[in-house]
């Protein structure tokens, strides 16, 4: 049985996943790995999703506020057992509705170029690439995205 919960980044089982995410991260984006993680820690974020299956939690994402009526999408992992069964994409949409319920407007979200099942997700979802934003602006293996949630 499968389950999203709504949490936040004190969950568990949210910070277990995450240190997975961090691994895979740190082999994808080698010398480059240690300017992205200063932009990902996860004590500041208040509104997270986790997916369960059998209550063994296999998937997260979150989000933050960036700017007023935009949501930063953060955090996005599924194990990779786990993968090709559009879990992503679920968290994805839950993550989007509840930002929309809490009065945003947009999401954003940056992922790299070395991350190209991230890109595919994002664009199936409906995002699309724009102008790097923030600290990502003169970052070249960012790719920084957005979609309207209204």
């Amino acid at each position: 049985m499968a389950l999203f919960k709504r949490t936040s980044s004190d969950n568990t089982d949210f910070k277990k996943l995450v240190a997975l995410l961090d691994k895979d991260l740190a082999i994808r984006d080698g010398d480059e790995h240690a300017f992205y993680a200063q932009f990902n820690k996860i004590d500041s974020i208040r509104h997270v999703i986790v997916y369960y299956v059998d209550s063994k939690a296999v998937g997260a994402g979150g989000f933050k506020q960036y700017e007023m009526g935009i949501a930063e999408i953060k955090r996005m992992f599924v194990m990779p057992e786990y993968r090709g069964k559009g879990i992503a994409l679920e968290i994805l949409n839950q993550l989007e509705n509840w930002a929309a319920e809490s009065g945003f407007l947009e999401c954003i979200l940056e992922t790299g170029n070395k991350q190209p099942e991230a890109i595919g997700l994002y664009h199936k979802a409906g995002y699309s690439i724009i102008p790097n934003y923030g600290q990502y602006e003169n970052v070249e293996n960012s790719i920084c995205m957005s979609k309207s949630i209204l």
